[in-house]
């Protein structure tokens, strides 16, 4: 059997997307998809895709590119952001996620997707 590995990075963002939206408890079912593309095209330069809310405040921005999807989270404080890093370090290693210069999570697979979103919930239980 044929396993095809998703590396688009349009239908990765949608992935995503599903993946946090689609969680109605725990840390997660305070997360929401907004201000959503439909759209919007994978670029080389990022296409802003959709915004991340945690608890009705913007936390983070996705954007796609042809061959991934990226996940930079903005919050007020630097533990967030250092907590997302360090998981998706982390969780890179097994493949599909990187961290790029700007502490953006590069997401170059559907499989990383829930790495991806571990990545997110660690960081924002980290204020908590």
């Amino acid at each position: 059997m044929v396993e095809d590995r998703v590396t688009d990075g349009k239908r990765i963002a949608q992935l995503l997307s599903s993946e946090l939206s689609g969680r109605d408890r725990g840390t997660l079912g305070d997360v929401a998809v907004v201000d959503a593309d439909p759209d919007a095209e994978p670029s080389p330069e990022g296409t802003v895709a959709y915004g991340v809310e945690f608890r009705d405040e913007r936390v983070g921005t996705v954007r796609i590119y042809p061959e991934a999807a990226t996940l930079t989270v903005s919050h007020r404080t630097d533990a967030v952001t250092e907590a997302v890093r360090e998981e998706a370090a982390r969780a890179g290693r097994d493949g599909g996620l990187a961290v790029t210069e700007d502490d953006a999570v590069r997401i170059e697979s559907g499989a990383a997707v829930k790495r991806a979103v571990d990545a997110l919930v660690a960081g924002l239980t980290a204020e908590d």
